[in-house]
């Protein structure tokens, strides 16, 4: 099962970018749920700007900078990053784009990187869900049965969070790419008009 985060808190998207209001939807699944390939899907039909997390951390490592090498080292060293730093990262990156709605890509990942979210960032989430099998070149059996089980203790418990405040929208995920694009579609159609009915 994946999951798709829909936010929007007009005070605390001036952290973002003073002049806009601002929209992000978090893009969340387990192993093979198909995010990437919705995500830019979404990107494309809807206009967001698509931000994948551990593209930006990749990237940071890949610079060079401060917080580049650090991040290098511990991977390297098998610990996690810590949920502070990828946030500004994200947000770093959100700033840079000057755009004013984003679909952030495997974010979060536990309740630590939600808090560091709403702490710095500011937004509250409402999730909606989506999923699919996909292949990656790092599936094996032995890779697939440690995602699986890490998605289901740092994963899960957010999206649990968000389904006791009845934040939790659910699509059949077994059906072709097409015919789960169409149902995201219609979650998304559906968040524009919750807008134009609101103004």
């Amino acid at each position: 099962m994946g999951t798709v985060v829909d936010t929007a808190n007009e005070e605390a998207c001036g952290r973002v970018d003073s002049n806009k209001k601002a929209k992000v939807i978090f893009a969340l699944g387990g192993p093979c749920s198909g995010k990437g390939t919705q995500c830019s899907k979404i990107a494309t039909n809807f206009g967001y700007t698509h931000l994948s997390a551990g593209d930006i951390l990749r990237a940071e490592k890949e610079s060079g900078s401060e917080n580049g090498t650090m991040i290098q080292s511990m991977m390297n060293e098998g610990k996690l990053v810590p949920s502070e730093i990828i946030v500004k990262l994200i947000q770093r990156a959100m700033q840079e784009s000057g755009s004013d709605k984003f679909l952030i890509d495997g974010f979060p990942r536990n309740e630590e990187n939600r808090v560091a979210f709403e702490s710095v960032i500011g937004i509250e989430p409402e999730f909606r869900l989506l999923s699919r099998k996909q292949g990656r070149e790092d599936d094996n059996v032995d890779t697939m049965k440690k995602r699986l089980e890490v998605y289901r203790q740092l994963s899960l418990p957010v999206i649990e969070y968000y389904n006791f405040r009845a934040m939790v929208r659910k699509i059949e995920g077994e059906k072709s790419i097409e015919e789960v694009s169409e149902a995201v579609d219609a979650i998304f159609s559906s968040l524009i008009d919750e807008v134009e009915t609101t103004y």
